[in-house]
């Protein structure tokens, strides 16, 4: 499908106005540190989630190839705990959760960035880094992760047959990346965090 009209149709069916390519591409491509203070991504084996977690639910295809995980300071888990909070409020499940926090892991390793001047994508700001001039709102919106989580849920749930996605191919639909198979590194930490989280956020 050209890219042009699933950004199209992506947005108009969110409900979100449509203002240009949405472009909201990574902000971080690899897994070095790129100087905004968010650390090296290491690559690491699958870790066993908690006990109590349903596996299958959270990660119902496996994680997919090796998998990347930061270390998060509080900042970035309050903004892990944000996203689950906003994912619950729309009435959304865990793997809702586990998608939200792995697209978030890659467009900004969970934290909330404002321009980045040079280094920045277009004018990609936010947790998703997500874009004002497409359509996803205003500056002070999408930077708020509340909002930012709402309006790519909105997105989410018009992609047909989300739920029984892989992580990966969910979050492009939405974010429509120049790098799509770059979330799939992110889905087991998101599904610890949704582990670790969801029963007290």
């Amino acid at each position: 499908m050209n890219t042009t009209i699933l950004r199209k149709s992506v947005l108009g069916i969110a409900g979100l106005a449509f203002a240009g390519g949405l472009a909201a591409g990574p902000l971080h491509h690899t897994t070095t540190d790129t100087g905004t203070g968010t650390g090296d991504a290491r690559p690491v084996a699958a870790a066993q989630a908690d006990t109590t977690a349903d596996a299958g639910k959270l990660i119902p295809h496996g994680v997919q190839g090796a998998q990347s995980r930061i270390d998060l300071d509080a900042e970035q888990t309050a903004n892990a705990k944000a996203i689950i909070a906003a994912t619950k409020k729309t009435g959304l499940d865990e793997r809702a959760a586990v998608i939200s926090i792995g697209t978030a892991l890659q467009e900004s390793k969970l934290q909330n960035l404002g321009h980045l001047g040079d280094r920045n994508d277009h004018d990609s700001l936010g947790l998703f880094q997500q874009r004002p001039s497409s359509g996803w709102g205003s500056p002070e919106q999408i930077t708020d992760p509340q909002y930012a989580t709402t309006a790519f849920l909105k997105g989410l749930r018009q992609v047909d047959g989300w739920q029984d996605m892989p992580l990966t191919d969910a979050a492009q639909t939405v974010q429509v990346s120049a790098y799509p198979d770059a979330y799939a590194q992110w889905e087991q930490q998101a599904a610890d965090l949704v582990t670790q989280h969801w029963n007290n956020s």
